[in-house]
């Protein structure tokens, strides 16, 4: 004949509290680190503008922890995340962000990059904003080969704008079309 086991009443409960209160606590740190670290990669979420009384237009933006500056914007109204890139002849914009951006295929052609010879496909970027600087009819490449959805902001759309930088901040400056 077995003893029966006397366990204390609510034991069970408070194992099942003990479990669900860590299981909250790892998730709470994922979403806090989760977010940390897409600050470190772009400081810039909400880029700060500027607008003087001559209509100058200037955004400033901080290098994030790579020495790169990254920040948010748009592209033909969509929400798209730029990687400023002086060295790129155009902007590169991945397959999946010019589907959104519901930006039409044009010829194909090679272009060399860091990883290659690689297949893109011309195409216009109707308007084009990073805080309140807004670019028009901007000569853009579709780079299907291109992984993830950050787009590499080239010397098409950055030739239209003045840039300075000083320490850890770039600043952009669109003048208004009578300065120019």
């Amino acid at each position: 004949m077995s003893v029966p086991e006397n366990k204390a009443p609510g034991k069970n409960i408070g194992l099942g509290m003990l479990v669900a209160s860590f299981s909250l606590t790892l998730v709470a740190l994922t979403i806090i680190f989760d977010t940390w670290l897409s600050d470190l990669y772009n400081p810039n979420k909400t880029p700060t503008s500027t607008l003087t009384e001559s209509g100058i237009k200037e955004v400033t933006l901080e290098r994030n922890r790579q020495g790169h500056y990254v920040a948010n914007g748009e592209i033909n109204g969509i929400p798209a995340t730029f990687l400023l890139d002086t060295g790129a002849t155009d902007v590169a914009i991945p397959a999946d962000v010019a589907n959104r951006a519901r930006l039409e295929k044009g010829n194909a052609h090679q272009a060399s990059t860091a990883n290659g010879i690689v297949t893109v496909f011309d195409t216009l970027v109707d308007e084009l904003s990073l805080g309140n600087i807004v670019l028009y009819d901007i000569d853009a490449s579709i780079t299907p080969s291109m992984l993830g959805n950050t787009v590499l902001l080239g010397m098409s759309a950055l030739r239209q704008v003045e840039f300075a930088q000083r320490g850890s901040t770039l600043t952009l400056t669109q003048l208004p079309e009578k300065l120019k």
